[in-house]
């Protein structure tokens, strides 16, 4: 990464980051382009241009670039094919022209920004890609782990945040996500809307609630909410605001039927992106599920309290922003896996209590305060680690746990193959609360151990003796060794990283040999730890 930070210093390098997906991932990557204009270099983006008001919020952005992403899928949809290529031959000399990259950062892992990244044709690039025979191209160990990190729920120890660092070439302790402020005009705009009807008696500021979620599982109870601003109000003079878009407006209806009697500012469906992050600005704390909007507060450095269910989990999508606050429910089944059907009634949407998240919520409004242990619930403060990478403290006793353990040696063991040192380096044996699972876990890794062992063995035979046979017995093997990690929850992202890049590497032999031997390390070393 030295050599890549001054390469980078050397000239004015324009650096291109691509990045289709939603405001919230959008705004995420914000310490990027922080990192990347602190080494000189000439920041420009590629978003989808229903998010382009989101990229207004990014700080050290030179150059931005909405793609009309609807428009070309509805004329390919209409049969308009030469009518969509030629606006995306428009859409490219455009760029050409006005900001030429040298670089191209692409962050999303889709094959349609795959190819525009390809057809960009910049010099270098980093994040995903395509080789030159179509197939998939990531640029470092990073991308390859991101992309597999994203599909396994509790076994990823990273914030999302900082694995974009990494995958757009960025080392060091991460910078922060500062969003640009809104201006004056916009927060007296969104005052007028707080303000409508007149001043509220005994109000003492707002406490901002972001009702919605991206699936209803992963949404804590609206009557929950609604305990919550009833105690928020009586105690703390906090006036509600109700947030969220058009299509949870239903959200905003039940509140209010919840708590017919409590005074309350419904802002669900009236704010644009730049109109909330203005009246985020205002609110003295903003209590919410995993969403957008979480990282939006987090960015303006508004106070969070951010509750965490089913999939969602505060380790990788967390506020990136130390000081915030995200509670979880403590079930052993936390988090659980993606498209699986619950088989105890969606039971953390109940474990997580209006009480705990005010304790919470207190403790934001009265720095100085703790919220205390509340059952039901696990409660993390994130915090910047020693390692540069953001972290989580835990509040009530939850950080001595076989799960945290697991999680911190992820971490260490992860980071250090991923940037190329020995990932064995300085490792321990632990202790583990469970002994069965610890044992299970360890006969799953020395069978992957023993396995790569072989398989580098036969990868070394196979030019000497290419016979069918042996080919055949090192892709048993490969399944084999696919089949011990997938019967391992552990190990779920170690086995989906070694599927996709020796994948990767099958047309190398001396990469594929090269893989495994790698690999082979990264096993014995996280064997150290069940020693």
């Amino acid at each position: 990464m030295q050599d890549r930070r001054e390469q980078d210093k050397v000239s004015r390098v324009n650096v291109l980051v691509l990045s289709l997906t939603r405001f919230g991932d959008l705004l995420q990557t914000q310490p990027v382009f922080s990192g990347l204009k602190a080494r000189g270099c000439r920041t420009g983006l590629i978003c989808l241009e229903n998010f382009a008001p989101a990229a207004g919020l990014l700080r050290e952005l030179d150059h931005l670039a909405p793609l009309r992403g609807a428009r070309l899928l509805a004329r390919l949809e209409g049969g308009n094919w030469r009518g969509s290529l030629g606006e995306l031959d428009g859409f490219l000399a455009d760029l050409r022209r006005d900001f030429a990259p040298d670089v191209v950062v692409n962050l999303t892992p889709s094959l349609s920004a795959r190819l525009l990244t390809r057809l960009l044709g910049a010099a270098e690039v980093r994040g995903f890609g395509l080789d030159s025979f179509g197939f998939n191209g990531d640029s470092s160990d990073w991308a390859a782990f991101l992309q597999q990190a994203s599909a396994s729920r509790g076994q990823s120890p990273f914030n999302v945040v900082d694995l974009l660092r990494r995958v757009a070439g960025l080392d060091g302790p991460g910078a922060a996500l500062d969003l640009l402020p809104p201006s004056e005009a916009e927060r007296d705009a969104a005052r007028a809307l707080l303000e409508e009807g007149g001043p509220t008696p005994g109000a003492r500021g707002f406490a901002a609630l972001q009702l919605g979620a991206s699936e209803d599982r992963r949404r804590w109870p609206v009557a929950s909410f609604a305990a919550l601003a009833r105690r928020l109000w009586s105690e703390h003079g906090r006036l509600p605001v109700l947030l969220g878009s058009a299509q949870e407006r239903h959200l905003a209806e039940r509140f209010r039927q919840a708590a017919p009697d409590l005074p309350c500012r419904d802002l669900t469906g009236r704010t644009d992106l730049r109109a909330l992050a203005a009246a985020l600005s205002l609110c003295d704390l903003l209590a919410t599920n995993d969403t957008g909007t979480m990282h939006l507060a987090a960015g303006l450095g508004v106070p969070v309290v951010a509750v965490f269910l089913a999939t969602a989990q505060p380790v990788d999508t967390g506020p990136y922003r130390p000081g915030c606050l995200c509670l979880e429910p403590d079930l052993p089944c936390h988090p659980c896996g993606f498209g699986r059907d619950c088989p105890r009634g969606e039971e953390c949407r109940r474990s997580v209590s209006p009480e705990a998240v005010l304790a919470c919520a207190c403790s934001l409004l009265e720095p100085g305060t703790a919220p205390g242990a509340p059952a039901g619930a696990r409660v993390w403060r994130t915090v910047m680690g020693a390692d540069g990478f953001l972290d989580l403290e835990s509040l009530t006793g939850h950080g001595n746990t076989d799960r945290v353990r697991w999680l911190a040696a992820l971490r260490r063991v992860y980071r250090r193959f991923l940037d190329g040192e020995d990932p064995a380096a300085g490792e321990q044996p632990l202790s583990w609360d469970d002994p069965d699972g610890a044992r299970a876990t360890r006969a799953a890794l020395e069978s992957a151990s023993g396995l790569l062992h072989l398989l580098g063995q036969q990868a070394a035979l196979l030019p000497l003796d290419p016979r069918p046979a042996l080919k055949t017995k090192f892709l048993a093997n490969c399944e084999r060794l696919q089949a011990v990690f997938a019967e391992a929850p552990r190990l779920s992202v170690l086995g989906g990283l070694w599927l996709f890049q020796s994948q990767q590497a099958a047309r190398d032999l001396d990469g594929l040999r090269a893989l495994i031997d790698r690999h082979r390390r990264l096993c014995d070393a996280f064997l150290i730890l069940f020693r």
